[in-house]
Formats: structure tokens, sequence, C-alpha cells
């Protein structure tokens, strides 16, 4: 029973480790939303970044030259986010293991006692 859990611990680890990896990799991210606005008199549209700060949304205009960076920034970020859960999921799967051997050692404790 003891090497299912060093396996089990092993794959959430090495999961983990991974994530933290691609996470040290990414590159410059931004936060936010970039969404196209109709301008008077043009037949390009304008873009706008829009975010939270202080519990307030915010709005910045994105100069047409620097859409498609702004654009890999936010796809960064959102990346981002979605390993930052990763991370939390496999260390909450660490503790709970932990756990789970903690209870199953004390039992097989009790079982062993004369």
């Amino acid at each position: 029973m003891n090497t299912n859990h060093s396996v089990a611990q092993n794959r959430h680890t090495a999961r983990r480790n991974a994530a933290l990896q691609r996470i040290a990799t990414i590159g410059p991210f931004l936060e936010g939303s970039l969404c196209s606005f109709k301008r008077p008199g043009c037949r390009t549209p304008g873009w706008h970044l829009t975010f939270k700060q202080k519990a307030k949304t915010r709005t910045v205009y994105v100069p047409i030259d620097m859409v498609p960076e702004v654009k890999k920034w936010t796809r960064t970020h959102k990346e981002l986010k979605k390993l930052i859960r990763q991370v939390s999921r496999q260390s909450l799967a660490l503790i709970h293991g932990h756990v789970a051997n903690r209870r199953a050692a004390r039992r097989s404790k009790a079982l062993t006692k004369p």
C-alpha cells in the first residue's frame, strides 16, 4: 500500500513541477480584454483594453500598431491563469494524499497493536 502512495505523490508532484516549469518560461503578459470599437469615419476599428483596477473597470486605448502584441500578452495571461489553477489542483491532491496516508498508517498501527 505504501508504494501506491509514493506513485500517487510522484504523479502529482511531477505534474505540478511541469506546470511550474512552464510558468517560468512564460513571457510578458497582460490582464484584461482587448475589444475593437467602431470609429466614426474610419474603416479600421479602434481598440481598447479593459481591465479591473481597485474594483473599478478601466479602459485604455491601444494603438493599432500594438494590437497584435497586446493580443499575445492577453492570451499569455489566460494561459498563465490555467497553469496556476493546475498547480493549485496538484498541490491540493498532495495534501489530500498525505492526510489519507496518515489515517491509513494510524489504522494499520492500531490493528497491529498486541
